[in-house]
């Protein structure tokens, strides 16, 4: 891979600008392209009709746009308040290993690993 190559994957390419005659073409095939992908599904209709119903009705559009705006803002302060909430401190491999050894936690009977008992022996399962 060359140089040039990797410095544009790295850095990244330049923004062309629209006027730039080196990318006028590309430019005005992405402006088509994207035309023609708002025609077939027909999102230009729609954005019409928002758009007649935002200049006949412009206080009721404005209180459905911030009320869906407000609305988001109160659900991402809900799920932050009960993700705080939920939050519990999770214990570490080795302390988990300390207890079962220690006897706090049952142990699994299902190990064919033997587990010393502080009187010195082993108890195997």
């Amino acid at each position: 891979m060359g140089d040039n190559k990797l410095k544009k994957m790295i850095v990244g390419e330049e923004i062309p600008d629209r006027d730039d005659p080196k990318y006028r073409k590309r430019y005005e095939e992405d402006v088509e392209a994207g035309r023609r992908f708002a025609r077939f599904l027909k999102l230009d209709v729609l954005a019409g009709h928002v758009e007649l119903f935002a200049q006949k009705h412009r206080r009721l559009f404005l209180a459905i746009v911030f009320g869906i705006i407000l609305f988001c803002f109160g659900l991402n302060v809900h799920r932050f308040s009960r993700a705080y909430r939920a939050r519990q401190e999770h214990p570490g491999a080795v302390r988990s290993q300390e207890e079962v050894l220690r006897g706090r936690i049952p142990e699994n009977t299902h190990t064919m690993i033997p587990i010393p008992q502080e009187d010195g022996t082993d108890k195997e399962n």
